[in-house]
């Protein structure tokens, strides 16, 4: 009597953010130390709706990757300390100003700072957070951080404004979207590595690698995002679930169902994303359509193409802790479920 012998497949590891956050702790504590300073003002309601952000429990993905990229190349000074704050601050800005142009209710768990203070003060607080990261950038000197920097904020704003434009648009593309989120997402993913090769004087070479490292991250980090509207609960997410298909956005879920729906599917999906039937029951049946066609898997299994595109782009680099931190960062982020 004889058996064949079928090797096990070795699961894939799933990634941990836990070596980034041990490897910039020390870094990050300057940072937040920025942060605390310069969100203080004399009026009373900035800090008090910026904290209401700021404080809600964020992973500060982005000014950690400042941070890893600094120790990946073996930086040794402090000048990333505020730039990696001015990133966070880019970040939160652009968040109170999409709470706003969305209506959103829920913000990381809590009431969004709009419904707390209002659109008016979150616009403006949000216009407050954006200078103060520019004065952060200024005071580092080096005009190429400037620029980086800069044109990272122009670009997401453009990527906000384009993603406005093919809200309720349900013949959007694969290649639009993706171009949306290149711009509203993986533009200040890569801005904020880049910027730790510039202070540390790398080559170009390096600083086009963490550049590809950050906005491939940032295209995989922002698939998940998308695809867990769909395939997680409010609890897991710190925000209500559904918020894009009520809102009518065209995420890849979206895009991938509708292409493959029959025509029956695609009369629903019209109508939904028009902004016709948005009730629960009518999420329940998007949910459910985007099962059936394996949207959120399809969604996910493009997010880890980016993630390993992000890996790669560190292969210029010396094995390392922080090159491990990096890896182990992208992997997380199409494996998590929040």
């Amino acid at each position: 009597m004889s058996a064949d012998v079928i090797p096990l497949k070795r699961a894939e590891p799933e990634g941990s953010i836990e070596p980034m956050l041990a490897l910039t702790a020390p870094g990050m504590n300057q940072v937040n130390q920025v942060i605390l300073d310069r969100m203080q003002s004399e009026v009373p309601l900035i800090p008090a709706l910026a904290g209401h952000l700021i404080s809600g429990g964020g992973k500060r993905l982005r000014p950690m990757l400042t941070l890893a990229g600094a120790e990946l190349v073996g930086y040794s000074g402090t000048r990333h300390h505020k730039l990696a704050a001015a990133v966070e601050f880019i970040h939160t800005a652009t968040l109170l100003h999409d709470d706003v142009v969305d209506g959103s209710d829920l913000r990381r768990g809590k009431a969004a700072a709009n419904i707390i203070y209002g659109n008016p003060a979150t616009v403006l607080v949000g216009d407050f957070l954006f200078s103060r990261s520019f004065e952060l950038m200024t005071e580092d000197g080096s005009l190429k951080v400037l620029k980086i920097l800069s044109g990272a904020s122009a670009i997401i704003a453009e990527g906000e404004v384009d993603q406005l434009t093919a809200q309720r648009k349900i013949d959007t593309s694969e290649q639009r979207y993706l171009h949306i989120i290149r711009a509203k997402t993986a533009a200040l993913f890569a801005a904020a590595s880049r910027i730790a090769a510039v202070v540390a004087e790398c080559s170009e070479a390096q600083e086009q690698a963490l550049d590809e490292y950050g906005r491939n991250l940032g295209v995989a980090f922002q698939l998940v995002d998308d695809a867990l509207d769909y395939d997680s609960n409010a609890a897991a997410m710190g925000k209500d679930r559904g918020d894009d298909f009520r809102e009518g956005k065209m995420t890849l879920p979206v895009i991938l169902a509708y292409a493959r729906g029959s025509e029956e599917e695609r009369e629903f999906w019209k109508a939904a994303i028009g902004g016709f039937r948005t009730e629960d029951e009518d999420l329940e049946h998007a949910i459910a359509l985007i099962d059936r066609h394996q949207a959120v898997a399809d969604t996910k299994l493009r997010a880890r193409h980016f993630a390993q595109r992000a890996i790669d782009a560190l292969s210029i680099f010396p094995d390392s802790k922080a090159r491990q931190a990096m890896t182990q960062a992208a992997l997380f982020a199409v494996a998590r479920g929040y």
